[in-house]
């Protein structure tokens, strides 16, 4: 006897379907294009979540030249600075402490200078 697979393929794909919820006209409707409007979307969450990385490290490397500057010196020069202190605090930390607590950030920037 046969054994027909209707019940396993509707499952699958009502799963892409809900997946497409929402997309704009036949790309939540007609299967072929769920299908690609569901990979495109799945490829390019993943590469968004390595490029959200990216765009953050951007973000407080901005941050710190900014407040870097108005201590009188470049970020270049500071995280130069730093590596010669051997003080390994990470470029979020340090974004950080220049945003919310500038005394002790303009401590850093001072250990950095000696």
């Amino acid at each position: 006897m046969r054994i027909k697979g209707g019940q396993t393929t509707r499952a699958r794909k009502k799963k892409i379907f809900k997946a497409a919820k929402g997309a704009y006209a036949s790309k939540s409707k007609n299967w072929r294009h769920v299908v690609q409007h569901v990979e495109k979307a799945l490829n390019t969450s993943y590469s968004g979540r390595k490029d959200r990385k990216t765009e953050y490290r951007s973000l407080w490397i901005t941050r710190l030249n900014a407040a870097c500057r108005e201590e009188g010196t470049t970020y270049a020069k500071f995280i130069a600075g730093l590596k010669k202190a051997e003080i390994t605090l990470n470029r979020k930390m340090l974004s950080e402490m220049a945003l919310r607590d500038a005394a002790s950030f303009k401590q850093v920037v001072e250990l950095s200078k000696g």
